[in-house]
């Protein structure tokens, strides 16, 4: 059962539950962050789609010049990068921890991808409350864009939690390039 999995503690050789994915983006200085390497790869995710943001932010604020736009891009295809490294990263943990039943259904992004998908929701969740949690000191109030956001932001952590449970029990093995 996906909950029984979510709030039991984990080792560092586990598939670590959503739970403990999104202390890792709300909170840098988690302790599980620092004793997972997927925790660790995930808050800097987060921290590279927050610089992503706010990097097309400046470029497509009113006015902007041509030269900063060009910078920004710069600094965007730079940052995707980096997030490339993050989700290999990921996959190289996934390929060294987790063993595979043979015939179980294949998923078909890897847990990097996934993990990435999230980090870049959680993003864009906290920018529709005003920018990032530690950025602002009181929650804004909730309009559309941002229930819609949030809800978003929650079925792809439904999603990550099925995804797992289905991988620990077998059913689901996740591709490693």
């Amino acid at each position: 059962m996906p909950t029984q999995y979510a709030q039991r503690s984990f080792g560092a050789d586990e598939l670590p539950p959503a739970a403990a994915l999104l202390r890792a983006f709300r909170a840098p200085d988690d302790a599980d962050r620092h004793r997972h390497d997927v925790l660790q790869a995930a808050q800097e995710l987060v921290e590279c789609h927050d610089r992503r943001h706010r990097a097309l932010e400046r470029a497509h604020a009113p006015g902007a010049a041509s030269t900063h736009v060009a910078v920004c891009t710069q600094l965007v295809e730079g940052i995707d990068a980096e997030r490339a490294e993050w989700i290999g990263r990921i996959d190289a943990w996934v390929d060294a921890h987790i063993q595979h039943r043979a015939g179980a259904s294949l998923h078909t992004e890897t847990l990097g991808a996934v993990i990435d998908r999230i980090a870049e929701k959680w993003v864009a969740a906290q920018y529709s409350l005003g920018g990032m949690v530690t950025m602002r000191p009181h929650p804004l109030q909730v309009d559309g864009e941002a229930h819609l956001q949030w809800t978003k932001l929650a079925e792809l952590i439904d999603g990550y939690q099925d995804l797992i449970t289905d991988v620990i029990e077998h059913r689901r093995r996740l591709p490693v390039w």
